[in-house]
């Protein structure tokens, strides 16, 4: 089936060709370069087949297809022979710069004799001189080919570096980078910088440059101590090489950067985001320099003990490290061998075997936000268990059955280790059950187990799972005559089941009603189970405050306050005369939170600083952690973050005190990062947000760490941290349960936005254009949400315009107006317009005044809807925002009255400056301003644009606004230079 539809004229060639150039290299983009091939070849005039062969050329090329690129050029260079006339200069320009490619291809392939090497390079060299061309290009080529083959590179250099450049030379960039490597190869890595430089800061660059430049100066950073840069440097030029397979070599030394810096685990990540390299990479160089850079990472990671860990490889087969390293090592040491015996040299072997040779350079380095350790992404084989538990796990099993019930009685956090070991036990072949009135019959552990396993269910918010557990955990004490356990599993399972999340406009009023029912199903239970000992009596009355207590959360209505406390004085009561320690907390916590809860905020702090008070001295110390947590909340609510801060910061560290699963450490990191960005450390909150994110997928809590993660990305791009947000997005899009669309798809979406923004901070702007398009396409069936869409099409819109589709631009415009009409989303809707409408008038001048004035007019109806509906813009005021911009179009496409106008309505719009705290005054002198350059410079009228700017500059000066002035004063003063 053809790829494109078959172009019957040579303009809808071209055009073909124009729109397959917008293509990624890839299968693809070659296959349409093929079949536009096949179209050319039926016109009778052969320019277009010359363009079509080029395309295809190119598409070889940067494909990784080094095999069929110089037959192609064979064909172009036969008609340049036949027809010299038909080449104009452009043509010409491409044939002889694309020599350099075939010398390229040819030393990519071990199969060509290197006699056929030298011969192509004198062909080169003959044609150069030929045509009169200098011979420089000629000289860079025949030094490459000394620096492969490893003859001595000297001579090859000077005839080739010092030679002036020419129009046919290899780009800046590209020759820069062969000079750095030269002075690598000598060992200066300090010179080999000191020449990258230009390239490293972004200041050359071409197809694949920087990106090249970068993986090959990310160990010369690390071995002169830049540690620091080669950390950027690895954000951007993986970034700018990953997936491609003309630049899988580049792809490996990034491989090999991660495992050499303590990052074995992003290394494994990146292999599997690239794992389509190992099969589409058809250049036998490019293959023997990816598998080299796969291999030290591969070593490094069996080295560390995780040999039999899973690795991403070829197609069709299930790898492990160890299985996948030597299927590497095989193939590469064969490719090494092959180019040396076609060069005669050891040269390939020697540089793998120096890579492969190298030991790690640091012993950690943080790459990203996201840093994770080989357990996390692919754990070792079992080892040992530490001599020194977390917790004192009694051996005798009666005994350690009987520990963990008594610490399940006192809440205690280390019943989770007592629980763990017996379930391992249990679950074990040939288990054999006490023989003990005291353990009681199995049937009872089995129970405890299944509640242990539900209470954790509840913890990550599962809550159908959680309530069906404790309802097979009471029917299993049911029947070992344990009738307390059971009342306690069933109040459990009440609770949970109420916690399901209710669909629909009524879920938090369908949530308060099932807790009522649920409050009231739990004093039915309590007062129909007889025999109930004082520590499960206490529970329920904790299970029933906390019932009414999340009731009053859910609805906020302050006569559902009353009963919490009602219900909380009586568990007091209960517990302060049975003096049960952690239930009395419990009550004193439940109390302070429901004044929380209604607003009352100081007194939940005096209640809490008792509480803190009472744990120190008669405990439980495993309550301080949570209470410090909820006293910082309430230090936010405050508004005093250095108290947060303080108490905050003193939960994390007392949490590090107990089991990791005791607390709920996430919040408190969450909370913490909240403290931070009130006290202006916005780059220590990243840290704990993400830190944050990263104990939420160790306890399974993937919801929580996708939408962390998500704050901790948005974050970082406002810091301006684009790469750092774009890797650890791109990080969190390649998780499997992501990949395989088991993640809620608007977390994905959100990731997936969040990610397009930073590809556009980042000047990306063909990537995130790509990004945005895709999910504006996929936000159009959000019916439940047309607000969203609304954005996501407008923010498309921008991008395109900002690349010059404004056709495509109004389509995605009209989109989001459609969906505005549903959901009004009207400053963000005017904003786009009016940008679109300056960006067209802007690239086309008159040509494209009337689409501009379209986009203005949209504007217009908006800012009436919104005046309509009360609304108020939170940046700049519509009506103002959108005159200025009439000015700004029409001053644009040449209407200067018409802008002067506009201008003038802004200005009267806008007001003129009050006093210093006025915030508009930058708004409004940016308005005198171009009112004044459009009637001074373009209306040609200096006398009133100086006494409108003269008059602007005294009245910000007296406004206290002096240094918004500077502006109108330069504009002034080139005015009167020019009378």
């Amino acid at each position: 089936m053809p790829t494109a539809p078959h172009p019957q004229s040579t303009d809808e060639l071209y055009e073909a060709l124009k729109e397959n150039d917008r293509r990624p290299y890839g299968r693809t983009r070659t296959v349409v370069a093929e079949e536009l091939v096949e179209a050319a070849e039926q016109f009778a005039e052969p320019a277009p087949l010359i363009h079509a062969l080029f395309e295809l050329q190119e598409a070889y090329t940067y494909g990784s297809e080094p095999r069929k690129s110089p037959v192609v050029f064979a064909r172009v260079l036969t008609l340049f022979d036949e027809q010299p006339d038909v080449f104009d200069e452009r043509m010409r320009h491409m044939l002889f710069w694309r020599f350099k490619w075939v010398s390229n291809a040819l030393r990519a392939l071990p199969e060509i004799p290197l006699a056929s090497l030298r011969q192509w390079l004198t062909e080169m060299r003959d044609r150069y001189e030929k045509a009169g061309l200098q011979l420089q290009p000629y000289y860079g080529q025949a030094y490459q080919l000394a620096v492969h083959v490893g003859e001595d590179t000297v001579q090859a250099y000077e005839l080739w570096a010092g030679r002036t450049r020419t129009r046919l030379s290899d780009c800046e960039a590209c020759e820069i980078c062969e000079r750095a490597q030269y002075h690598l190869t000598a060992g200066d890595d300090e010179r080999a910088l000191r020449t990258w430089e230009p390239v490293l800061a972004g200041k050359a660059s071409c197809q694949e440059e920087p990106a090249r430049s970068l993986s090959y100066a990310l160990l010369p950073l690390l071995r002169t101590g830049r540690a620091e840069r080669a950390r950027e440097l690895h954000l951007t030029g993986y970034r700018g090489c990953r997936r491609n397979p003309s630049m899988s070599g580049e792809v490996g030394r990034h491989l090999e950067f991660c495992a050499l810096t303590g990052n074995e685990a992003r290394g494994l990540e990146l292999l599997a985001e690239n794992r389509g390299l190992f099969d589409e990479v058809e250049s036998p160089l490019d293959q023997l320099h990816f598998l080299t850079g796969v291999e030290v990472l591969l070593a490094r990671v069996e080295a560390l003990g995780h040999g039999e860990a899973p690795a991403a490889g070829y197609a069709g087969r299930v790898w492990t490290v160890a299985g996948l390293r030597a299927e590497v090592r095989g193939r590469a040491d064969d490719l090494a061998a092959r180019f040396d015996a076609r060069n005669g040299t050891t040269a390939h072997t020697d540089r793998r075997r120096a890579r492969l040779d190298q030991a790690p350079l640091l012993e950690t380095l943080e790459l990203t936000l996201r840093t994770r350790s080989l357990d996390d992404v692919a754990p070792a084989a079992p080892v040992p268990a530490p001599a020194a538990p977390t917790a004192d796990v009694p051996e005798s099993l009666p005994e350690l059955i009987l520990r963990a019930r008594e610490l399940e009685e006192q809440g205690h956090p280390d019943a989770q280790v007592c629980w763990a070991r017996l379930r391992t036990l249990v679950s074990a072949r040939g288990y054999t059950h006490p023989d003990d009135p005291a353990v009681g019959p199995l049937v009872r552990l089995r129970a405890d187990l299944l509640a242990d396993e539900a209470g954790r269910a509840g913890q990550r918010d599962e809550f159908a799972d959680c309530a069906g557990l404790h309802e097979e955990a009471a029917a299993l004490y049911d029947d070992a005559a344990a009738p307390g356990h059971a009342a306690l599993a069933r109040a459990c399972a009440l609770l949970a089941t109420a916690e399901i999340p209710a669909e629909g406009a009524d879920s938090a009023e369908a949530k308060a009603a099932a807790l009522t029912a649920a409050h009231a199903a739990m004093v039915r239970l309590h007062e129909e189970t007889p025999g109930l000992a004082p520590y499960q009596e206490a529970r329920l009355l904790r299970m029933r405050a906390t019932a009414l207590g999340m009731r009053l959360q859910t609805s906020g209505s302050e006569e559902h306050a009353a009963p919490v406390l009602a219900e909380v004085d009586l568990l007091h009561a209960f517990a302060t005369r049975h003096d049960i320690a952690g239930q009395i907390s419990g009550a004193l916590l439940l109390r302070a939170s429901t004044h929380a809860i209604t607003g009352d905020l100081p007194t939940a702090v005096t209640q809490i600083d008792a509480i803190v008070e009472r744990l120190r001295t008669h405990g439980p110390a495993w309550h301080l952690p949570r209470t410090f947590g909820l006293r910082g909340r309430l230090q936010l609510g405050l508004r005093d973050a250095e108290a947060a801060y303080a108490d905050l910061t003193e939960g994390l560290r007392l949490a590090a005190q107990w089991p990791s699963d005791a607390v709920d450490t996430s919040r408190l990191l969450a909370d913490l990062a909240e403290a931070c960005m009130h006290l202006g450390r916005p780059d220590e909150a990243l840290r704990h947000l993400t830190r944050s994110a990263e104990v939420d997928l160790r306890t399974g809590s993937r919801t929580d760490a996708f939408c962390a993660y998500s704050n901790a990305a948005r974050l970082s791009l406002d810091l301006g941290r684009v790469e750092d947000c774009i890797a650890l997005l791109d990080s969190l899009l390649a998780e499997p349960d992501v990949t395989a669309g088991e993640v809620d798809d608007r977390i994905v979406a959100q990731l997936r936005l969040t990610r397009a923004r930073a590809l556009h901070a980042g000047e990306d702007l063909k990537a995130a254009t790509t990004e945005f398009v895709a999910l504006a396409a996929e936000s159009a069936g959000w019916d439940d949400d047309p607000g969203s869409h609304a954005m996501i099409a407008a923010e498309t819109a921008v991008l395109l315009g900002e690349a010059g589709e404004f056709g495509r631009a109004r389509e995605a415009a009209d989109q989001a107006l459609a969906a505005h009409a549903r959901a009004p989303r009207y400053e963000q809707l005017s904003n786009c317009l009016r940008e679109l409408a300056r960006l067209q008038a802007q690239r086309q001048g008159a040509d494209g005044l009337d689409d501009a004035r379209a986009f203005l007019t949209d504007a217009a109806r908006i800012a009436d809807e919104a005046r309509s509906a009360g609304y108020e813009a939170q940046g700049r005021p519509l009506d103002s925002a959108l005159a200025y911009e009439h000015g700004r179009v029409n001053a644009y496409a040449g209407a200067y009255e018409d802008a002067l106008a506009a201008l003038d309505k802004a200005l009267a719009l806008l007001g003129e400056p009050g006093p210093e705290e006025d915030d508009h005054a930058g708004e409004w002198a940016e308005c005198v301003r171009l009112a004044g350059a459009v009637e001074g410079i373009y209306l040609e009228r200096p006398a009133p644009a100086l006494t409108r700017l003269d008059t602007a500059v005294a009245h910000l000066t007296a406004s206290g606004h002096a240094e918004q002035t500077e502006p109108l004063t330069s504009l002034a003063t080139r005015l009167r230079d020019e009378e």
